[in-house]
């Protein structure tokens, strides 16, 4: 049967549905946690704890997600330069301008590359205060994505596994184009990085002629759930670094309302998997 997936509210300022985004940043103190006190990680986990024990007979799980976006690429510049409205109807479909090269898959600019290190710097700042570090991480496998994962992550010898389903909202806009298999793993190589089986050589979804719906990217989202549920159980806290496009799919797929989230910026949400 299938399942279903709901937000569990109360424990970040994030979970507020009046929450501001630009007022709250892209990467708040303690990524939002409500509780400010010294064991504020501790007590988080034995919620969590409680959460899943208490669940337990009616089979419910709770895991915690840390929904990382990459940092700023060369196409939120272009973006940004010619305005979202004529940057959807026009310039997205293009490679790049006589300035910048934004597709296909685009890198980070040095904006972004160190958005990706003040992510990194954020997670350290709460290390000493116990804050779960995910030992499950998965990511798009557009190059903003797996070079922000890189920055914030690969430096403590944890691994990534890369899933089709995690990339960005695709089709016309020729920054959601993904490179070949073959050169990405040219670039991101094992043991660190593990692409999932059955991971196509060429690009199998995007197409320059239709953008996808964002009911298909909800269902995408469950689908990245169904396999971080599935996969172990006993692993509760998880990292996933992707897209805004995708992360709102994924909001969308546990109840809960968009957040703009910025370049860089890491929201963390608890999320109840039920049977249906």
């Amino acid at each position: 049967m299938p399942a279903h997936y709901t937000a569990v509210s109360g424990f970040f300022l994030q979970d507020n549905p009046s929450s501001i985004a630009a007022e709250i940043g892209a990467l708040p103190a303690r990524f939002g946690l409500i509780d400010p006190s010294t064991e504020r990680w501790d007590r988080f986990k034995i919620k969590i704890e409680q959460l899943n024990a208490k669940g337990k007979e009616q089979g419910e799980i709770h895991k915690v997600f840390f929904l990382g976006r990459h940092g700023q690429g060369w196409h939120n510049v272009g973006e940004a330069k010619y305005g979202t409205q004529a940057w959807d109807a026009h310039w997205s479909k293009l490679n790049g301008d006589d300035e910048i090269t934004w597709g296909p898959d685009p890198l980070l600019t040095p904006a972004g590359v160190e958005q990706a290190r003040d992510a990194r710097r954020a997670w350290k700042k709460e290390v000493p205060f116990g804050i779960p570090v995910p030992v499950r991480h998965y990511a798009s496998p557009l190059k903003r994505a797996l070079d922000t994962w890189k920055t914030v992550f690969a430096e403590d010898g944890l691994w990534v596994t890369i899933l089709e389903n995690c990339r960005e909202e695709y089709g016309e806009h020729t920054c959601d184009q993904r490179s070949s298999l073959s050169h990405l793993q040219g670039l991101y190589s094992p043991p660190t990085y593990a692409f999932e089986e059955g991971f196509a050589e060429d690009d199998p979804l995007w197409t320059a002629d239709q953008r996808e719906s964002k009911a298909h990217i909800s269902s995408r989202a469950q689908s990245v759930l169904d396999v971080c549920f599935g996969e172990d159980v006993e692993d509760r806290y998880i990292s996933i670094v992707a897209h805004g496009g995708i992360i709102n799919g994924f909001l969308a797929a546990i109840g809960r309302p968009s957040y703009p989230l910025p370049t860089g910026g890491i929201l963390p949400v608890v999320v109840k998997r039920t049977e249906s």
